[in-house]
């Protein structure tokens, strides 16, 4: 069975996490080119203009498998050397394809969300949880350490004292305390979970196709560039998109006083 199933819905596509037998666990092994390959396949389609990551069953995904680690062999076994580059080759080439995603991705946590699991979700531009969803990062727990780049993600998510709270005790937050320390946009009802992202995403679809992928790109590259280089970015992109066509668009339905009907051009 695929890892990751992939529908498209009109301009949205929705990822789905999909081994619910075991709570969406993700090996260290194929998964990584599999989730690789899906998104550069996405992201590929210009009819495509943002996309949800949620998990099939009750979990949005447990982690990494634990079974796996515990057996010693295939990917976590070996010397160290082996392992670091099965990381590099596996877990980590999953993580990277997340975070370069280069459409809007939302995460709909739709249940546990716990170590690589949580990680996952935080590689998304914004997390909208159902009111059964959990976080944690409990690697300390199995006498690991975040492998899979949270560690540098999570505190500049919710800051560093919480994010180092959570790592530290290995604690797992409900949905609401999720939502107030700022890891979520938002809770619902979880048989609203979806309905309410693919209406946040297609009200992103709206968008500007071209605008969109330059606006994501900039605050994923503010993250860690200084201001001086973003701004330069800025005057690039803007130049680029002040001669598209959505630009005049733009304007044009402002003026008139209409709904623009943007075309990626």
């Amino acid at each position: 069975m695929s890892v990751l199933k992939v529908d498209k819905h009109g301009a949205v596509a929705v990822l789905t996490l999909n081994r619910p037998d075991s709570m969406n666990a993700l090996s260290n092994g194929p998964d990584g080119a599999e989730i690789a390959a899906a998104c550069d396949e996405v992201t590929a389609d210009p009819d495509i203009r943002a996309a949800i990551l949620t998990g099939a069953g009750r979990a949005f995904s447990a982690g990494g498998d634990i079974k796996a680690m515990g057996k010693r062999d295939g990917a976590f076994g070996g010397a160290p050397d082996d392992i670091r580059r099965s990381y590099r080759g596996g877990i980590h080439k999953l993580v990277r394809a997340l975070y370069h995603f280069e459409l809007p991705l939302i995460a709909a946590v739709n249940g546990p969300a716990i170590g690589l699991g949580c990680d996952v979700a935080c590689m998304a531009d914004l997390r909208i949880a159902s009111d059964k969803a959990k976080f944690g990062v409990t690697f300390l727990k199995l006498a690991l350490i975040p492998g899979d780049g949270g560690a540098w993600l999570l505190p500049r998510i919710i800051g560093h004292a919480r994010a180092a709270e959570l790592l530290y005790t290995g604690d797992v937050i409900d949905a609401e305390t999720a939502l107030e320390w700022g890891l979520v946009s938002r809770v619902v009802p979880g048989e609203r979970l979806m309905d309410d992202a693919m209406e946040l995403a297609e009200k992103i679809a709206g968008q500007p196709p071209q605008a969109l992928r330059l606006a994501k790109q900039l605050m994923r590259r503010g993250a860690t560039s200084d201001f001086d280089t973003i701004m330069e970015m800025s005057a690039a992109s803007q130049a680029l998109m002040h001669v598209t066509e959505d630009h005049i668009e733009g304007i044009d339905a402002i003026l008139e006083k209409r709904v623009p009907d943007f075309k990626g051009k």
